[in-house]
């Protein structure tokens, strides 16, 4: 879009400059006609060359907006009356493409630069230095404002962006991810695991008993619960592993194992950190968590791997609330019938 759009901005004035040379007596005779008719093809050329290759980095597009000044300056300097056929507006092309594209030094620079081209761009056109310095004021000053007020609506519209991603990726009460951040660190754990030759793990996570807290103590005794059961799973599962609020009092958990007994370890340690939370009200809650455990097929859409994957995880997370709440069962969606695991820390574990 950078590339595209200041292509089109080179192109637009590449045009509209090409008409003076069809004027009689707007351009300076002689040498100035070619080096101004040569400016103009450059110009052409650069927005050609962009629009082919549709990619522009920070730093080209910072000497872009240099050459623009420049431009504007030899463009002045080859009109008979800069006052009149150049007039330095014509700066408002670099001075938008600054201020939209470039961070605030490389913008700064430009404005430092802007006052300087229009001084001698005008140097001719007046006989007294006041009236120079009141032009170049002017100017200048226009430029620069229109620039900065770019600038700063950029910045806004920026930071209004960023907020909103960064609410569709993120729970508002507990600040987990949740379904769409989930959905999106999918690929990423689907390919590391096949790069590793890993297992990916996915575990669902629902307290016990939530609704009775909610109704003997209120809604809020229930979000403080949410929020410090949260901290305690963020600060217990492994860095890579993605932790994540699927809705009402269900969580979930991704991440990759080397074999069932380490997704029971872990979910062991998820367990019993959400038995330990305690708000400061006193209130505390268990949870009741189902694991599913597969190795990622080739061709298979991480997406819908990921779902089925944490359908199975929810089955046998009611597995563990029928078997008497506050502790783990396990589906390995590799084997279709139930097989017995070891049982963590004395707590009874179901592989179904």
């Amino acid at each position: 879009m950078a590339a595209l759009t200041v292509a089109v901005l080179l192109l637009a004035g590449a045009a509209m400059g090409s008409v003076n040379l069809l004027v009689d007596g707007v351009i300076r005779p002689g040498t100035a006609r070619w080096v101004y008719g040569g400016t103009m093809a450059v110009l052409a050329g650069i927005a050609i060359a962009l629009a082919v290759r549709r990619r522009i980095g920070r730093w080209t597009t910072f000497g872009l907006v240099l050459v623009g000044d420049l431009v504007y300056l030899v463009v002045a300097l080859s009109i008979t009356d800069p006052v009149r056929y150049a007039t330095p507006l014509m700066m408002l092309f670099a001075a938008f493409v600054a201020a939209w594209f470039l961070d605030g030094w490389m913008l700064a620079a430009h404005l430092v630069v802007t006052p300087v081209v229009v001084a001698a761009a005008l140097w001719g056109s007046y006989d007294n230095m006041p009236g120079l310095l009141v032009q170049v004021c002017v100017n200048a000053g226009v430029l620069n404002l229109a620039a900065a007020g770019v600038f700063v609506l950029r910045r806004r519209i920026e930071r209004l962006l960023a907020s909103t991603q960064q609410l569709s990726l993120r729970d508002p009460l507990t600040g987990l991810g949740n379904r769409r951040h989930l959905e999106e660190q999918a690929d990423r754990i689907w390919r590391q695991a096949r790069r590793d030759g890993a297992r990916v793990a996915a575990m669902v996570l629902d307290l016990d008993h939530f609704k009775l807290l909610n109704d003997a103590h209120g809604h809020a005794a229930g979000d403080a619960v949410l929020r410090t059961v949260a901290d305690a799973l963020t600060a217990t599962v492994r860095p890579a592993d993605v932790l994540a609020r699927l809705g009402g009092e269900e969580l979930a958990v991704l991440g990759l194992v080397g074999d069932p007994a380490e997704a029971n370890r872990l979910a062991e340690r998820l367990r019993r950190a959400v038995a330990g939370a305690r708000t400061r009200s006193g209130h505390t809650v268990t949870a009741s968590i189902g694991i599913a455990i597969a190795r990622p097929a080739d061709g298979e859409d991480p997406v819908d791997g990921l779902w089925r994957l944490l359908d199975s995880a929810d089955a046998a997370m009611y597995e563990a609330k029928q078997a008497g709440r506050d502790r783990v069962a396990a589906v390995l969606t590799a084997r279709p019938r139930s097989v017995p695991v070891a049982p963590a820390d004395g707590e009874t574990s179901e592989v179904a």
